[in-house]
């Protein structure tokens, strides 16, 4: 029997991963004692349900994951994406094996990114494998593996009221690091929303707070796409994403949905490139 992703999870009506992922009662059975060989099995079993019988090859060039061996705060885990072969590379997805939603974000480039560094905050619900999964322009898979050591990030409460942590939501910021001439421009992006995951309980109400996440953002300069973000709860609150991309002088668009209905856009004048 297999659990569809986005299918409410008993009374803490979690919306789980992305809509077209399949899980196998066998990738819920995490624990910090787990064996390297029954985080493949699992692994195997996670990687089939998303990516069917595609074939993933290991890498140690095309990507490579950045994360703390042992996470500080497990409601905000920074991890790093490295992706150095510009022009290669046509998506990645992050997934965080023993999350309840493994399938944690998927970026998919347009012809104005530069994805050679990605940079996000994820939560993180128990000792797991992390793989990031890469797919070029023909086609192909490839992982790469960081195991991190933290445990409750999935249910961590915010600290605020529901109303309060919903406050401004749906606001922008972006901030850009100065560059050359002709060179990609560093930027990041802050977005305004509590990222709920249905596993936190409200301290008044004692009541789990509805799943409210944002499930999609693209981000454009000018008329090309730069990246479209396809995200679940396994994002933290208040997301914050550092890529860079190819300017062409015009603003920088941002349109970004949660699984609500709610609907936000934002644009941004980037600076004009040094000499």
């Amino acid at each position: 029997m297999t659990h569809r992703i986005g299918q409410t999870l008993s009374s803490l009506a979690l919306g789980l991963a992305l809509a077209t992922t399949v899980l196998a009662p066998a990738a819920w059975a995490a624990g910090a004692s787990d064996t390297d060989q029954e985080r493949a099995a699992r692994w195997q079993e996670i990687a089939k349900s998303i990516f069917g019988d595609r074939q993933i090859a290991q890498t140690d060039s095309l990507v490579k994951i950045d994360a703390p061996v042992r996470a500080l705060d497990a409601a905000l885990v920074p991890i790093t994406l490295t992706m150095p072969n510009d022009g290669q590379i046509k998506a990645v997805s992050l997934i965080i094996d023993d999350n309840p939603a493994p399938y944690a974000a998927r970026f998919e480039f347009g012809p104005a990114a530069d994805p050679a560094e990605l940079k996000l905050r994820v939560r993180v619900n128990n000792y797991t494998d992390m793989h990031a999964v890469v797919e070029t322009q023909d086609g192909k898979l490839y992982e790469a593996k960081q195991f991190v050591k933290a445990s409750g990030g999935c249910s961590a409460p915010m600290g605020m009221s529901d109303e309060e942590a919903m406050k401004g939501m749906g606001d922008m910021r972006m901030k850009f690091a100065e560059t050359g001439a002709g060179k990609p421009v560093e930027a990041t992006l802050m977005v305004r929303h509590p990222n709920f995951s249905g596993m936190q309980m409200n301290q008044v109400t004692r009541d789990y707070t509805p799943a409210r996440y944002i499930d999609k953002l693209t981000v454009s300069a000018g008329d090309q796409k730069v990246f479209t973000l396809t995200g679940d709860i396994s994002i933290s609150s208040n997301p914050v994403i550092n890529f860079a991309f190819k300017p062409d002088g015009k603003p920088i668009q941002v349109a970004a949905s949660d699984n609500q209905g709610g609907h936000w856009q934002h644009s941004f004048t980037p600076p004009s490139p040094t000499n």
